[in-house]
């Protein structure tokens, strides 16, 4: 006995057996999908290929306005240059000149005096700001932005301004110097006094940038560190000796590092703050730091070879101020 066929349901007609498949034009279907092998190759490739590819302009860059520079100095500091001339080799010649030159070691000796009075006062400045930013104070917004405003000024502005404040004729330091009985100051003939007002200059634009650097460190620091030693009755002082400084160590190594890198790199300041002598560093070289003796050898008496002996002095003198701050790294790891 047939099985009960269904019936269809009322209102939606029998359904029509399905079509038959279409026929294949031209004969049957390719596979185009890539081999599993070559599929697996291509994807090793783009694992090892694809961070280099990104990384390559980094090192493109680096290598045209970077690498090739530093080179080419070196290859010049070996060579007698002019400008507008041809190269004549001089080996160590341009670097034994530098060490019988009395105006390389007056400038040295200017951009370590320059470094020290700019430095050592503008670490400590901000040091005591960003103790003081970090304090539970009124309008703690407003100073954190006031104390980043002469970083945001100009170089140019800013000595121009200071150079008008440390004039020797109507400038405001003088005047106020002589209500107080003082005798006026000769500001940029002097030595040692332009030295300062260039210091002063330095410190007043770099201060509020270190102090924000060491109150992000100083937010870092555990807060059970301070409240252990306010159970053991430490005042803020001594929480800010024994706490914060140990503390906050690694970034001032870091802000000295620095400090040191831009006193040995000082330019502007002293450029703009001698005016039409500012490239000598004033009528007897009382200011003249490493970069502008540089600049004065390239572009005023055109002795590239020299000027290039004394950039490759100034890299040295950098890697040496690093290798200082890794020795003191090790030894306060080995201490610890």
């Amino acid at each position: 006995m047939p099985p009960p066929t269904r019936a269809p349901a009322a209102g939606r007609p029998p359904s029509d057996p399905p079509p038959d498949p279409p026929l294949a034009v031209g004969g049957p279907k390719k596979d185009f999908r890539e081999p599993p092998r070559w599929r697996s190759i291509r994807h090793r490739w783009d694992l090892r290929a694809a961070p280099y590819v990104f990384v390559a302009p980094f090192f493109l860059c680096f290598a045209a306005f970077g690498l090739f520079p530093l080179v080419y100095t070196a290859w010049l500091s070996l060579h007698r240059v002019e400008l507008g001339g041809a190269a004549e080799w001089r080996g160590l010649d341009n670097y034994t000149g530098l060490w019988d030159s009395g105006f390389f070691w007056n400038a040295l000796a200017n951009t370590f005096t320059i470094g020290v009075l700019s430095t050592v006062p503008q670490l400590l400045l901000a040091l005591g700001l960003a103790q003081l930013i970090n304090r539970e104070v009124r309008g703690r917004g407003f100073l954190r932005v006031a104390v980043l405003a002469p970083y945001a000024t100009s170089i140019a502005a800013a000595t121009l301004v200071f150079a008008q404040l440390f004039n020797s004729d109507y400038g405001l330091i003088n005047t106020a110097l002589g209500l107080v009985g003082f005798d006026p100051v000769d500001w940029e003939s002097s030595k040692w006094p332009a030295q300062i007002a260039i210091s002063v200059i330095v410190t007043w634009r770099w201060t509020g940038y270190n102090a924000l650097i060491y109150l992000a460190a100083m937010q870092a620091v555990p807060r059970d560190l301070y409240e252990a030693a306010e159970l053991d009755g430490a005042s803020r002082w001594r929480q800010f000796v024994s706490v914060t400084v140990p503390s906050i160590r690694p970034t001032i190594l870091f802000t000295i590092v620095v400090s040191t890198i831009g006193a040995t790199q000082l330019f502007g300041e002293p450029m703009l703050f001698g005016g039409s002598l500012g490239v000598s560093g004033g009528s007897g070289n009382q200011f003249q730091t490493l970069s502008l003796l540089m600049y004065e050898k390239g572009w005023v008496t055109g002795a590239l070879g020299q000027a290039s002996a004394i950039a490759w002095v100034m890299l040295l003198l950098l890697l040496l101020a690093g290798a200082l701050r890794a020795v003191a790294v090790r030894m306060r790891r080995r201490k610890g």
